[in-house]
């Protein structure tokens, strides 16, 4: 007797409770779920106490500004590291950093020394510890579950991130108006000790390097370069941008928005923010089902336009109850939106870059906000919180103007799997890894017939080289022989080459397949070179042997 098809509410349960099922993840949701409680509860705490120290719009939304700016300064260093060295040792160190902000932050408010100065900078620094964390967090992911689940895994931290947004600042709200905002702060501090004890508790394995790690600056230039080559992830972080700047007028003008368009205190801000988490969780947890139903470039095209009538709604609005629900469906975009955004950038790195890619993700989300919210509280100072609110609603419909030119698309599962060449041959003589830069070469003998297409093709292929590492790539033609086409770029040295060697992955081979269809024989012939400075010895020489240059030749 054959089982009967699960329902749909089965279907999402178990695609939704998926992640729970590795205990790691688990344990980790659960310590960071205490985390953001934290983080919500200190975010009411400090807007609250600049709203009552300096309260001008531009002044309260600088607290989220600054708060934001880490992300735009450090997340492509820490995506770096993240990619070459120990994830669970950096998150470690940046939740340190973190809990001895807090500690400072609640001391200072106990002592009443606190200044909006001091605010600003604490509340940065605080930042600088989430900038840190965030992409080795989200790039372990890949370690706490299986591939196929990593998106049900970034929306169960989405839902559990909101499910704080959605209770603890309202309860924020309660604890700064019974017992300021120390308390608020001091609850922080307290949230980060269980997720660094389950971190120090991690045995995360840790990966096998057959190679050393990329130095910094090289491998932030990598990242870099693997993006701007990427047009799939250019897409995502240009439609990122132009779509948190106008939305991140809602929660940066929140605090005002409760203590002048509906007259309340701390309390108010605290029910308007538990409202934006409430539509975040719900956003989380109807993930699932959107992406089910809609492609990841349909969905947020959607979600535009609804941002935009949230937005105007909570401009025009003059009911708390209605503000209340505007603010309901903000959350549920903001969380949806930013949730896909980060599902395509994941799915579409291979695990060599995703620390970095995630990171360079960050870094333009993260910047639209800190521009967004320092842009939307001097607008609301100069024209007022209605038309600036309004005017962001309007400028969120941008991002469906560009959409037709940047469509948000997610690679194939397992396209992005490491192809080794199995025909890789190590040199006659090996150099030093520092020594370069390695030359290759490859000859294609092109028919006549196929020439234009083939152009087509071998740039297609010259990008993906470039995107992997390689430099100064060109395709000539012989002026002699118009049927041979030679391939030429260089890595710095030895170890880049090396390194370029293991990033192909399966989806480029279709390229090169796509090349052998055209030319004569199955390949280009190869050639491997290294370049020798003035004087340098031959590689494999014996240096006793070597004779002094004479005099005549080495002055010219």
């Amino acid at each position: 007797m054959s089982e009967s098809p699960k329902s749909r509410f089965q279907r999402w349960r178990a695609s939704t409770l998926a992640p729970f099922r590795h205990r790691i993840f688990a344990t980790l949701w659960w310590a960071s779920l205490a985390s953001s409680f934290g983080g919500l509860i200190q975010t009411v705490g400090a807007s609250w106490q600049m709203a009552v120290m300096a309260p001008s719009p531009d002044q309260v939304a600088l607290v989220q500004a600054v708060g934001a700016l880490p992300f735009f300064f450090l997340s492509l260093i820490a995506g770096a590291l993240a990619d070459n060295y120990d994830r669970r040792f950096i998150m470690l160190v940046s939740q340190w950093l973190a809990l001895t902000a807090s500690v400072c932050l609640a001391v200072l408010a106990l002592l009443n020394l606190i200044t909006p100065a001091s605010l600003l900078w604490l509340t940065f620094l605080i930042g600088c510890g989430a900038a840190a964390f965030a992409p080795a967090w989200q790039a372990s992911i890949a370690e706490q579950v299986p591939r196929d689940v990593i998106p049900a895994a970034v929306m169960a931290n989405a839902m559990g991130f909101n499910l704080a947004r959605s209770i603890g600042p309202a309860i924020g709200g309660v604890i700064v108006a019974a017992a300021g905002a120390v308390a608020a702060f001091m609850i922080n501090a307290v949230s980060y000790v269980g997720l660094i004890f389950v971190l120090k508790h991690w045995k995360l394995p840790k990966p096998e390097r057959s190679l050393p790690p990329e130095p910094l600056g090289t491998a932030i230039s990598a990242g870099i370069r693997y993006v701007r080559l990427s047009p799939n992830l250019i897409a995502i972080m240009v439609r990122a941008v132009l779509f948190t700047v106008p939305i991140t007028a809602v929660p940066a003008l929140m605090p005002v928005v409760a203590r002048d368009l509906l007259g309340g205190g701390a309390p108010t801000y605290g029910v308007l923010l538990g409202g934006f988490g409430f539509g975040a969780m719900l956003g989380a947890l109807s993930s699932a089902a959107f992406r089910a139903r809609f492609s990841s470039d349909a969905l947020l095209r959607g979600l535009c336009v609804v941002a935009a009538l949230a937005m105007l709604g909570i401009s025009q609005s003059p009911w708390a109850f209605t503000t209340f629900l505007a603010h309901v469906v903000a959350g549920f975009v903001w969380t949806l939106s930013l949730a896909t955004f980060n599902i395509a950038v994941q799915l579409s790195s291979p695990r060599w870059v995703t620390g970095r890619t995630l990171a360079t993700y960050q870094t333009c989300a993260f910047a639209g906000m800190a521009v967004g919210a320092w842009s939307w509280g001097l607008v609301a100072s100069e024209i007022g919180l209605r038309s600036a609110l309004a005017i962001s609603g309007v400028t969120v419909l941008i991002t469906l103007v560009v959409a037709r030119w940047l469509p948000v698309q997610i690679a194939r599962s397992g396209s992005l799997d490491p192809h080794v060449a199995a025909s890789f041959e190590p040199p006659q003589v090996t150099p030093h890894e520092s020594a370069g830069p390695i030359v290759v070469t490859l000859e294609y003998r092109v028919p006549e017939a196929n020439a234009v297409e083939f152009v087509g093709v071998i740039n297609e292929l010259g990008r993906i080289r470039r995107r992997d590492g390689a430099r100064r790539w060109s395709v000539c033609q012989d002026l002699d022989d118009p049927v041979l086409w030679t391939e030429r770029f260089e890595s710095p040295t030895w170890i880049d080459y090396l390194r370029r060697q293991t990033r192909p992955t399966l989806a480029d081979q279709e390229i090169r397949r796509r090349l052998s269809q055209l030319i004569d024989g199955e390949r280009g012939k190869m050639r491997r070179y290294i370049e020798r400075p003035p004087g340098a010895a031959p590689l494999g020489a014996d240096s006793s042997r070597l004779e002094p240059l004479d005099d005549t030749f080495s002055h010219g």
